[in-house]
């Protein structure tokens, strides 16, 4: 089985790592390729492993299978050692390749170049011509290029694992579902706990945290590019599929996602039908300073408004000093974890936050800070 990667948001490794330990991947760790591509957490090579990475992680927006690293500083070369790839493990007979190129190197500075030696040497491999598409159909594979090294993966997931399909609606600053679950396991939710978003936009935060409480498969209701290889295992995927249905047991946590905005309220109230989660989650139009003292333990997880216009910048100010203020009166016993692209205003909050990492949201840098109960 060619080794597998799990890719998430950059900066954000560590949280996909665990959250990988918890699932019972075996040895998941951090890993920084000769191409120096962030996001990658190296998972245990097993067709079982593919099965239940793709099924079951929540963080993680595709999931990688590595077909070959070498060194090419020209086209033919680069042909030459795409000819010996295992490109039989990953098409089958007529399946056209997707060609995502990121980086460059001596010899190797031309897109569309590279990808018609690659599938030529795809072709020559498998004696058969092989297309070049951007179709969705067509397998897709990253190649990545720094300098002489090339490192090829093929995309075991297809469609991005964020898209789960009931994110139809949406609202300002939009949260990627992986994203979002990022931040629950950042925050150390325990599934048992109260969990509140007093900006809840579409929903994402609490309609992730709804599906996670109940322990439904992110992927239980879609396929993957990996269905179509030759190799597939039918028993891995019936195992995974099996071992990932047993029923969430005890009470179901309180989820209370709130917005001053009744159009995005409603947005996510439709995001949480289409999700079947709707009736786990007490929506409410609600400003941040009308947020009810709620009995803990309890999680404040929350993508709280930004902005990059300086003119809105004494109001944001003004509004993340207030969201300190709710964290405070909560109780010693709540934990804080908020997202933003500014780190003033993480500090107008006057939370003293144990972590901080740097990710991106939609292209944006943005911070993740975290602040455990006391």
């Amino acid at each position: 089985m060619d080794p597998l990667f799990a890719v998430g948001a950059p900066g954000l490794e560590a949280l996909l790592a665990l959250e990988a330990v918890e699932l019972g991947l075996r040895r998941p760790r951090l890993f920084t390729g000769p191409d120096g591509a962030p996001g990658l957490v190296a998972l245990d090579a097993s067709k079982d492993a593919l099965a239940r990475a793709n099924l079951l992680l929540r963080s993680a927006d595709r999931v990688l299978a590595r077909l070959g690293t070498f060194s090419a500083v020209s086209l033919p070369e680069l042909r030459r050692a795409s000819s010996r790839l295992p490109w039989d493990r990953v098409l089958a007979p007529g399946r056209a390749l997707n060609v995502r190129v990121h980086g460059r190197g001596p010899g190797l500075d031309h897109e569309r170049a590279l990808a018609e030696r690659l599938a030529g040497g795809a072709g020559e491999r498998l004696k058969r011509a092989v297309a070049l598409s951007k179709d969705d159909a067509a397998q897709a594979v990253v190649v990545r290029v720094s300098g002489a090294s090339v490192v090829v993966d093929a995309d075991a997931s297809g469609t991005p694992l964020h898209r789960r399909g009931y994110r139809l609606e949406t609202a300002k600053a939009p949260l990627k579902e992986t994203l979002a679950a990022a931040l629950l396991i950042a925050s150390g939710w325990d599934r048992r706990g109260t969990l509140l978003d007093p900006f809840c936009g579409s929903g994402t935060i609490a309609v992730e945290a709804a599906l996670w409480a109940l322990r439904r498969p992110p992927g239980g209701a879609r396929r993957f590019a990996f269905m179509d290889w030759p190799g597939f295992d039918a028993g891995a995927w019936e195992r995974a599929r099996s071992a990932a249905s047993a029923v969430a047991s005890g009470p179901f946590p309180r989820i209370i996602a709130s917005d001053r905005d009744a159009g995005a309220v409603a947005a996510a109230r439709a995001n949480a039908e289409r999700a079947a989660v709707a009736d786990r989650i007490e929506f409410s139009v609600r400003a941040l300073s009308d947020v009810a003292p709620t009995p803990g333990p309890g999680w404040l997880v929350t993508n709280p408004p930004y902005g990059v216009r300086v003119s809105a910048e004494r109001d944001l100010r003004g509004l993340y000093a207030r969201l300190g203020q709710v964290a405070r009166a909560l109780g010693c016993d709540w934990s804080t974890t908020v997202l933003t692209a500014r780190p003033e205003l993480a500090r107008a909050t006057g939370l003293d936050f144990d972590t901080e990492l740097s990710t991106l949201n939609g292209g944006l840098p943005v911070r993740l800070y975290s602040r455990r109960a006391r």
